[in-house]
């Protein structure tokens, strides 16, 4: 890792004892080596994949513009259709 991110092992070593921190470029470049989020290198979620999918994370960003209200009724709407499939598949089994 240390020669693709051209540093050296033991400032590599200093991250993995958090005696210092990356800059975001260089953690956006762990996290792709990694193949995973920085999200997940940050101990913000358990899941290595989260918002990988660039036409997912664009979605969401297109929501995240939205007004409040907007913002509210599409959720809504997802939360059901995540519901419904989950329901199927509950009655799959």
């Amino acid at each position: 890792m240390a020669n693709e991110l051209s540093t050296s092992h033991s400032v590599i070593v200093r991250y993995e004892r958090d005696e210092m921190t990356p800059s975001i470029e260089v953690a956006k470049k762990m996290a792709s080596l990694l193949d995973t989020t920085v999200g997940y290198l940050l101990g913000e979620t358990e899941q290595t994949n989260l918002l990988k999918d660039p036409s997912m994370l664009q979605r969401l960003n297109q929501i995240s513009s939205l007004s409040d209200n907007d913002k509210h009724c599409i959720l809504y709407t997802i939360d059901g259709l995540l519901q419904n499939v989950r329901t199927k598949q509950a009655f799959a089994k």
